[in-house]
Parts: structure tokens; sequence; C-alpha cells
């Protein structure tokens, strides 16, 4: 079972024709400071479905059904904004490696729909077009890398493009336990944003897991901490 979760690198398998697989937040955290200002986010039971359609090719569904954002600038007073947040459609294809070997190559296009709550979405269209590979480190590690296009709506009142790169490597610690090390970096809507992810995977079977992780913010942009923990499974 390959997941597109926990960690922000997507993965280039699909799900196999005629089966479903839900991947879902518990729960998640963020928490960040910049200039006296503070932010918190939590969201609860976030969660992707995905629908194998063919034999490289899978359709999903992301979604938020509660998120909550809490502000607090220097000096004022702490505002509160909570509702379902956008949900995002995806489509995905794999060119090669889908069933097997040291490498694979997909396609995923996702586009968010401007329908969620308005204390939550900023209500445009956003989307991204990215291409995740997979490949063999040797030694028990497996690695993953993806580039890609997003197109987000700014501060500055417009859609821009962002560049976005991730590279990440895991491996087996026991028969059911694994951990995975990742950055991550988007260029292009205003100063740069960089993480640093690192977490842990629980096997039960070949159709359940569960996981538990956090990302670190390595740029003055970034968010400065999210702590998550999930489960993953397939039907």
């Amino acid at each position: 079972m390959s997941t597109d979760r926990p960690d922000a690198t997507e993965s280039p398998f699909t799900v196999d024709a005629g089966h479903v697989q839900l991947e879902l937040d518990f729960a998640n955290f963020s928490r960040d400071r910049e200039s006296g200002d503070k932010t918190k986010e939590w969201e609860v039971a976030p969660f992707n479905l995905r629908f194998g359609v063919a034999r490289d090719f899978e359709l999903g569904v992301f979604l938020r059904p509660f998120h909550l954002v809490e502000e607090k600038a220097a000096g004022g007073p702490r505002e509160r904004s909570e509702g379902v947040a956008d949900p995002v459609l995806r489509a995905k294809w794999n060119f090669f490696g889908n069933d097997g070997g040291d490498l694979a190559l997909g396609l995923v296009a996702d586009l968010k729909l401007p329908i969620g709550a308005r204390a939550v979405s900023n209500r445009e269209w956003e989307g991204a077009l990215l291409l995740p590979l997979s490949f063999s480190l040797g030694a028990g590690w497996e690695g993953a890398a993806m580039t890609g296009v997003g197109i987000v709506y700014s501060d500055a009142g417009r859609h821009r493009a962002v560049w976005i790169n991730t590279i990440t490597a895991g491996r087996d610690l026991t028969d059911r336990l694994g951990v995975f090390l990742e950055l991550t970096s988007a260029t292009g809507d205003g100063p740069h944003v960089a993480t640093a992810d690192a977490g842990l995977t629980f096997r039960a079977n070949e159709n359940l897991q569960f996981d538990v992780g956090v990302y670190r913010g390595l740029s003055h942009a970034a968010t400065d901490i999210t702590a998550f923990a999930g489960v993953a499974r397939r039907w």
C-alpha cells in the first residue's frame, strides 16, 4: 500500500482499479509566530479518498471538514475563524513502475474548489501539476522526489505560480515500523518557504497503516511547526 500522506511528497503509484483508499489525519495542529503575530491552526479528520479507476489511473477527493484558525496580532485581540475548508479534486496517472521495479514516475493534477466556508476560504480557484518520482536508494532505503507548479491566489490579490520541490527518504525499521525524513521547498509567491519533516509509520497489516510526525519550518516564511497523527486504510 502506497499513500499520499503523511509526507508532502506525493506517490507516483495509483490505487489498484476497483479499490478505494482512505487516508485520514485524526487531527493536526500548526503554530506560527512572526514579528509578534501569532497564528494557530487545528484540523479535525481531514481525509483523502482515492479511487482506482484503471490500471494506471486514479481519481481522488480531499476534504477538510473542520478547519479552525486562531490569530492574534501583536498588541491586538485574538480572532477565530472556523468552518469547512475548500475541497480538492485530484487525477493521477502512473507512467511506469506501478507494478514494481526500482523506478516509478507519475503525474498529479489538483484542482481546489472555492466552495468552503467564507471564514476559512479565499474563495478563489487554485491548482497544481506535479511530477512525483520514486526510486531505490539501496541499503534498505527508498527515496522519492517531486517537482511541479502550483497556482495560488496571493496576498497581492492575483493568481501566481509557485515552484514546488520535495525530496524524501524512508526505510523499514522492523517488519511493521518505518521512518521517513523529508525536505520541502516552495518559491514564487513571496518569500521562500522550506520545511524539514519527519515521521513514523506503523503497518498493522497490508491494508492498514498508522502514522505520526512533525513538519518544522526552516525559512522565515514557513509555518514554525505542524504536528499530526493519522491512518490509511485500503479496501
